[in-house]
């Protein structure tokens, strides 16, 4: 399988990832289409030269390579399976790609749906945050057809460098699954080294030179204990949908009867910031709970 030279891109949401994600598909040189609840966050993209959608149907009519990175699952099953979806009006032939983090049982059930109208479907979520996204290093994590992967994979370098394919359908969200546990526990982590150095009378930006490139060292450590440092809790991941992550991962883990102590944790201690309001804050906000 290979891309036609006809092709053009969907992209549906534009957040805080999305909107730098397809900037990058837009300046590789493919006609894109575009569609977000609010369309004011696609302003740029539009201003460059993206087409408007006012619907996933009328993305699904346009295009026949569409990447979807939305909020929550039931959001993906709206856009992916509903009345004005990309499946029930999809072309024939069309590959879709969604890099939201939602459910990998999910992720099957639009394989299965999208295959009865010939249409492939990948599940394949991103770690890295604004960050990656904005300097197109985001890890991907890819479950589908491997022919549909191989066909995309030069669209996907084009807003990552770590392209891994896991395996079939749902095997995307699996992978995200164990990165979302790793994290959770670390930034705990991170957050309480940060804390006790402060306490200690340390200069905290000199303990992060020596942790950070040590035994110790994470993503998190490296990108995120410098804003919390500063103040900066601006979301590069909203807090409100690590929980959404978290949760899946723990309903998850229950399906296969395997304890998670530490993720059960870390969702305990970020429901308790978003019932303080810091649901809109980056994940960093973390900090705030030992205020």
């Amino acid at each position: 399988m290979v891309l036609p030279e006809s092709t053009v891109i969907g992209f549906i949401g534009t957040g805080v990832m999305g909107k730098s994600m397809a900037g990058h598909l837009l300046k590789a040189g493919y006609p894109l289409v575009i569609y977000s609840r609010t369309k004011e966050k696609a302003t740029e993209l539009l201003e460059n030269g993206a087409a408007w959608a006012e619907t996933p149907k009328e993305v699904a009519e346009k295009a026949n390579i569409i990447f979807t990175i939305v909020g929550y699952p039931n959001d993906v099953e709206e856009i992916y399976l509903g009345q004005n979806g990309l499946i029930p009006n999809g072309k024939s032939g069309s590959i879709y790609i969604d890099m939201t983090t939602s459910s990998p049982s999910l992720a099957v059930t639009i394989y299965e749906e999208a295959k009865k109208k010939a249409i492939q479907t990948i599940d394949a979520p991103v770690s890295g945050g604004d960050v990656g996204a904005r300097e197109a290093t985001l890890s991907i994590m890819v479950g589908g057809e491997q022919e549909a992967f191989k066909a995309v994979k030069p669209l996907l370098e084009k807003i990552g460098n770590n392209i891994v394919y896991q395996g079939k359908a749902g095997a995307g969200q699996h992978t995200k699954m164990s990165n979302q546990i790793a994290i959770a526990s670390n930034m705990i982590g991170v957050c309480e080294a940060i804390i006790y150095a402060e306490k200690a009378g340390l200069n905290p930006e000199n303990v992060l030179k020596s942790i950070s490139t040590g035994a110790a060292g994470s993503w998190s450590l490296t990108n995120l204990a410098p804003r919390m440092l500063k103040g900066n809790f601006e979301p590069g991941f909203y807090i409100k949908h690590f929980i959404k992550d978290m949760k899946i991962a723990l309903a998850e883990a229950e399906r296969m009867d395997m304890p998670v102590p530490g993720l059960s944790l870390a969702k305990s201690l970020y429901e308790q910031l978003a019932e303080t309001g810091e649901e809109e804050s980056g994940t960093q906000a973390l900090y705030k709970y030992w205020d």
